[in-house]
């Protein structure tokens, strides 16, 4: 879990938070597709997923539609 929280540090605060968040809230009950999903998500560069977030572009797979939800 360690390695997960240092990788949801991001460059953009609100960023952090979410993702962080993500981690406390959902990590623990969360099965082996979403944490790959959510792994996923951490690979995205920040313009990106924060395009994602605030609903300004929509990923294609919806799999991390699904996920991003959860997020915001």
């Amino acid at each position: 879990m360690g390695r997960l929280i240092w990788r949801c540090r991001r460059g953009m605060k609100e960023l952090d938070l979410l993702l962080t968040g993500y981690l406390r809230e959902h990590w623990t009950q969360a099965g082996p597709a979403e944490r790959a999903t959510f792994e996923r998500i951490l690979e995205l560069p920040d313009p990106l997923l924060a395009a994602y977030l605030m609903e300004r572009e929509a990923p294609p797979d919806q799999d991390l539609r699904s996920l991003l939800a959860v997020l915001r």
